[in-house]
């Protein structure tokens, strides 16, 4: 009898101790939030904490077409996602010049939007944030893919996108058919987007 209680006991304590590794990769950023399971339950939880959408807000969802874009370039020029990219699949970034983790993988959305070639994923970045700092961020670290512009707030296109709490970095692969394939919160390391998108 003793025995039994020892091992409900023992079991109890590493179920815990599990769950307590698996809660601290979670909130702390670890290996599990770079797994698709992670971020599918990281974005459940955000999305039960998040204020509600306007209710005539179109918001795209795994799988379903994303709704469709038209935001300015920095030259003002208005660009339509996903149509100026029909046929080929768009990795979007949404990202603001005053976030650190943005910064940071910026080179890596670089470097793999350049071995991507003219018929590859195209990349596209959305700066929520006013272009007169995203054009002096752009003059410290190039890219070499389009940036968007939107303005944060209730309607942005990070929250059409499915990122209903507006973290950032948030990225998306959208399908070569306009389909939401998957969502990223948080920042890229060096080489990890070619594991990603394939």
């Amino acid at each position: 009898m003793a025995w039994s209680s020892t091992l409900k006991i023992v079991l109890i304590a590493v179920a815990a101790g599990t769950l307590g590794v698996l809660a601290g990769q979670l909130v702390g950023g670890g290996w599990l939030m770079r797994t698709e399971l992670g971020q599918r339950v990281l974005q459940d939880q955000m999305a039960r904490e998040a204020p509600k959408p306007p209710a005539d807000l179109a918001i795209a969802s795994r799988g379903a077409a994303m709704p469709p874009l038209q935001l300015p370039g920095l030259d003002g020029k208005p660009m339509q996602l996903p149509q100026a990219f029909a046929g080929r699949p768009i990795l979007i970034n949404l990202w603001a010049s005053w976030c650190g983790p943005c910064i940071k993988e910026m080179p890596e959305l670089n470097r793999y939007a350049q071995s991507q070639g003219a018929t590859g994923t195209q990349v596209v970045g959305i700066a929520l944030d006013n272009a007169e700092d995203v054009a002096a961020f752009l003059q410290r670290v190039p890219v070499g893919y389009p940036i968007l512009l939107d303005q944060p707030g209730p309607r942005d296109a990070g929250i059409q996108l499915g990122n209903p709490k507006g973290v950032l970095p948030y990225t998306v692969l959208i399908g070569a058919d306009g389909k939401l394939l998957k969502q990223r919160i948080g920042p890229f390391e060096a080489g990890e987007l070619d594991g990603w998108v394939d």
